[in-house]
């Protein structure tokens, strides 16, 4: 399973996406990024980084 985990909220309640959906997730997140530029006119400057105990965090 990938470190970045995603959840499903439903009804105030948070459960954990099976890691396969993680990975589709990741995989769009990156798609985007590397094409924020030609797409949108953003320029894309950072990802999300690992911060210690939290595993990933973004950057502000």
């Amino acid at each position: 399973m990938s470190s970045l985990k995603a959840f499903r909220v439903s009804g105030g309640q948070a459960t954990e996406i099976p890691g396969s959906s993680v990975a589709l997730e990741r995989h769009l997140q990156t798609l985007i990024e590397a094409n924020m530029e030609a797409r949108l006119g953003i320029r894309f400057l950072a990802s999300e980084y690992p911060t210690g105990r939290h595993r990933a965090g973004s950057i502000p």
